[in-house]
């Protein structure tokens, strides 16, 4: 890309002034200490789990299905650590202060309920629920109990959102229209056809408190450790990409969501026994609200884009685009000097009169260098090295020790992962839905 003005979010004065809240590490006496427990501990827990660890907690327990993830933890952070298969039994153990839920998406709203119940704090993967009809009890509980719930969604932490969120704020692409958001893959991993131990067996997995409240079935070890391609346990693309995306623009553009839905796909590519798409687009209608006026959101998720392997935001503005991928950019091109003119379809005479005075008013410019436009771009780029995972992670341990509430709470959530459902069901079913952003319910 072609850059006139390159600024750096960092250490610099710069990069300090934008965010130094969350660049910095606070000093942590041992009493400040959070004991975690990972509830999950596959792929995205145990990452989650390494970055709690970075950010300064301490954990104490594993709960997992299959046994040879709890020798795994035992490996990697010492046979000191609890390991169960019963997620109850961590909850139950009073040297636990928070939990990570990073199960199938359809054990997220029975987890978290009784986690705040037994009066742990959550940090909960996303979605926050598999079904609509979850999300209630989920911000009930949390705001009857008063226990810390923050979502996974780790760019409401991000420094390089809160850049573009300012930006955009301050006017500096104009009034917003459209909002472009993407995820391309090309690998079989991005496509959820993940590893199988060879010693999957019911000896070593509790198959039905996997299943839960999924239908039953024989043993099948694809669907536990592939759980992301079936609709009994996940919630597809819908849930586990577009509402990453719907987090971000939520959270830059202070949305509480869409008012109509619409989203169509299929599966392209992974014809592996999956019933959830591998390709999905979807387009959504916003609401006018605060700063910003109503726009048009147009999602796209492909497993299998075969040139390409990216992700990001295009905020397209009256006077510019705004583009969030590694960092922000912004790119403008100078106002017209003149608006055009049609008169060439008039007659000679009505064209001489108009254009004469079209002239008077929009002078030509004087041939020279300084009349020549120039493309004006603005790249603003975070420290090298940074994580807003692990940043994420800071601020739910930060808010487990102040006590004070997190941006992506059960409410922003559930708001999040309301639409990111409903693209879900405007797929299967074929049709366009309606929500209701601020009651969170369905049209």
């Amino acid at each position: 890309m072609s850059t006139t003005r390159r600024h750096f979010l960092g250490a610099t004065a710069a990069g300090a002034a934008i965010a130094p809240e969350l660049l910095a590490d606070a000093p942590q006496s041992p009493n400040d200490r959070i004991r975690v427990a990972l509830i999950g501990n596959g792929i995205q827990g145990n990452g989650d789990a390494r970055m709690s660890i970075q950010a300064g907690a301490e954990l104490v327990a594993v709960a997992d299905v299959y046994e040879g993830r709890l020798t795994r933890a035992k490996e990697q952070w010492g046979s000191g650590i609890f390991t169960t298969r019963d997620y109850r039994e961590v909850l139950a153990r009073r040297d636990v202060d928070a939990v990570i839920i990073a199960v199938p998406d359809h054990w997220h709203r029975k987890i978290s309920v009784d986690a705040m119940n037994a009066g742990k704090d959550v940090y909960c993967e996303k979605p926050m629920v598999q079904l609509i009809d979850d999300g209630q009890e989920v911000m009930d509980t949390a705001r009857r109990t008063g226990r810390i719930l923050q979502v996974g969604s780790q760019r409401v932490s991000s420094v390089v959102y809160q850049k573009a969120k300012d930006l955009l704020e301050s006017g500096a692409i104009g009034e917003i229209n459209l909002v472009e958001a993407w995820v391309d893959r090309n690998s079989a991993i991005g496509a959820w056809q993940y590893s199988i131990p060879p010693d999957a067996s019911p000896a070593t997995i509790d198959w039905d408190r996997f299943l839960g409240r999924a239908p039953k079935r024989p043993f099948e070890p694809i669907r536990l450790f592939r759980w992301r391609n079936y609709r009994d346990y996940g919630t597809g693309v819908g849930g586990d990409l577009f509402v990453h995306l719907f987090s971000g623009i939520h959270f830059v553009l202070t949305s509480n969501g869409p008012t109509r839905v619409y989203a169509t796909g299929g599966i392209r590519y992974w014809k592996d026994g999956r019933d959830v798409p591998d390709v999905m687009l979807g387009l959504y209608d916003y609401p006018a609200r605060g700063k910003f006026p109503a726009f048009n959101l147009a999602l796209r998720v492909d497993f299998k884009d075969g040139a390409t392997e990216t992700q990001g935001f295009r905020f397209i503005g009256s006077e510019g685009i705004l583009t969030i991928g590694r960092g922000v950019s912004i790119s403008k091109v100078p106002d017209e000097s003149e608006p055009g003119q049609t008169a060439d379809t008039f007659s000679r005479a009505m064209r001489d009169q108009y254009m004469k005075e079209y002239r008077e008013k929009y002078p030509l410019p004087k041939p020279n260098a300084d009349a020549m436009r120039a493309q004006k771009d603005e790249e603003y780029l975070p420290p090298a090295g940074y994580s807003d995972w692990l940043e994420h992670h800071r601020n739910f341990l930060n808010a487990v020790r102040t006590r004070k509430p997190v941006i992506e709470d059960a409410v922003f959530g559930f708001r999040a992962a309301g639409p990111a459902l409903l693209s879900n069901t405007s797929y299967f079913e074929q049709r366009v839905c309606l929500w209701d952003p601020e009651k969170m319910a369905m049209g």
